[in-house]
């Protein structure tokens, strides 16, 4: 391995272990504009919106460094009976890309859902989803000509993992809470000599509210925290705006922090603070496009810590049946 390719490789390593929970080995993905891709987090989200919905959203992170992490999504996801709106469906597709890994995975989500009023402004759901996780390593891309190394191959190697996922969500015209847990299922025994990540069960918290500030004027403030009781815990706060009903305007804080007592814990990690900025624009009432900016803290030299996301998602008007309130989160 030349020195070049070495030197690009520890600093993706360096980024990793320096940026705590929020990019650990990417064990989760890590998206920023989770509120506009609630089934990434919680399967329980599906049919939130009544009319079946796509939603693609792509992340490049560490802009400017090679083999920076990628992560790609696409779902789809809504009811199935348009008339009591009990049942939600939801597939969720994604692809997370960094150096020499390329892990993959699918999803079929189901979510039961309670209506709690005679208006049905307010459900209470339970979600579960079942899928799997395709873990691939390229060592060739390790590999410059020096085939003698014992520990990198320089052969593809994958994994194939079942995963299951369990969420619980309830909203209202004006509020949202939910709770999830991802990698519900993790390997009891693992192999220590695995060059694979490790799966770690994951737990998600959100809840969010939006405010009516003036006739033309909403405001959304949100939050997410994220524990894998592995690791620093990681707190995302948000507030956005909505003018007019078209146009989402925000920022949102994102940070590790000693929430539990965790004596295993390296004491000198450093703490990851990101600061992400969001536009976003209803182009239609069904049709909504979004990009957000990162820029966070580094130890690493001519190297910021940018990172960019686009989102993008379309729903399907029905035929008969109406939505009783608007659709926020």
């Amino acid at each position: 391995m030349t020195m070049k390719v070495m030197k690009k490789y520890i600093l993706l390593f360096i980024l990793l272990i320096s940026g705590s929970v929020k990019s650990l080995a990417q064990q989760t993905l890590q998206l920023s504009q989770y509120l506009f891709n609630g089934m990434a987090v919680n399967p329980a989200y599906a049919g939130y919106k009544d009319n079946w919905t796509i939603n693609a959203s792509s992340r490049l992170q560490w802009a400017g460094v090679d083999g920076a992490p990628v992560t790609n999504t696409l779902s789809v996801d809504g009811i199935t009976d348009p008339e009591y709106k009990n049942v939600a469906l939801g597939l969720l597709i994604t692809n997370d890309r960094l150096g020499p890994e390329n892990n993959s995975s699918v999803y079929a989500n189901y979510s039961y859902r309670i209506r709690l009023n005679n208006e049905d402004s307010q459900r209470l759901c339970f979600g579960v989803g079942v899928g799997a996780i395709l873990y691939n390593i390229d060592g060739g891309k390790f590999n410059t000509g020096n085939t003698t190394d014992p520990i990198i191959s320089s052969a593809i190697q994958n994994k194939l993992t079942p995963d299951f996922r369990a969420g619980v969500y309830y909203y209202s015209p004006s509020f949202y809470m939910g709770g999830s847990v991802l990698n519900l299922v993790p390997n009891a025994y693992p192999d220590p000599n695995s060059i694979f990540i490790q799966e770690v069960r994951t737990y998600y918290i959100t809840a969010g509210a939006m405010v009516n500030i003036s006739p033309v004027i909403d405001w959304k403030p949100s939050f997410l925290v994220k524990e894998d009781f592995k690791a620093p815990t990681n707190v995302n706060a948000a507030t956005y705006f909505l003018f007019s009903n078209l146009i989402w305007a925000g920022a949102s804080y994102s940070t590790s922090i000693a929430l539990w007592n965790k004596p295993y814990l390296q004491k000198d990690l450093q703490r990851m603070d990101a600061i992400t900025a969001m536009l976003g624009i209803n182009i239609t009432p069904l049709f909504r496009f979004s990009y957000s900016y990162d820029m966070g803290s580094s130890k690493i030299s001519g190297y910021p810590n940018a990172s960019h996301e686009i989102s993008i998602s379309y729903s399907f008007a029905r035929a008969k049946g109406r939505i009783l309130s608007p659709r926020y989160f």
